[in-house]
């Protein structure tokens, strides 16, 4: 019975971490052309899990609805809203790297004007003092982010070995 247990539970693991891997790469990838932005809002719409990751990831993709979405008065409640979801679930777990991440990524690629800017600051000094904390697949990505921050200058880069 224990090894049966035990085999679900790999399975489960393996799915959900191929789901987390999968938003991962459509989010790395969403700014680059409005066909990768609707691909990571599709994909990030399909998941169920309520977990704060994913639930980071469907908030990223809330206001990235604002840049595709063809309704021009529809745009400033995608990032209201989206961002008023990032925050409390950021509020809710202020120790996660990857919820920093999608914030700090959300935070560099919105017009200014938006005024959703504040934690940049904030969340770089977070990851940067928090990334030899984080396992083998967050620093990969966390470095992958901080290659082509705007935020970052080119020794804190460098920081993430």
């Amino acid at each position: 019975m224990k090894l049966l247990f035990s085999f679900v539970t790999g399975l489960f693991l393996l799915f959900q971490s191929s789901d987390l891997e999968a938003l991962r790469n459509s989010y790395s990838k969403a700014n680059l052309s409005n066909e990768n932005t609707k691909n990571f809002i599709e994909l990030a719409g399909k998941k169920s899990s309520s977990d704060a990751v994913t639930s980071a990831y469907k908030a990223a993709a809330k206001v990235l609805e604002a840049k595709v979405t063809t309704e021009k008065n529809k745009r400033k409640s995608f990032v209201q809203n989206g961002a008023t979801s990032l925050e409390s679930i950021i509020k809710s777990n202020p120790n996660n790297a990857e919820l920093r991440v999608i914030r700090m990524s959300v935070q560099e690629n919105i017009p200014k004007i938006v005024g959703y800017y504040k934690n940049l600051k904030e969340d770089k000094t977070f990851l940067i003092s928090n990334y030899s904390k984080q396992n083998t697949e967050l620093k990969s990505y966390i470095k992958q982010f901080a290659a082509q921050s705007k935020t970052m200058t080119a020794s804190e880069k460098a920081s993430f070995k």
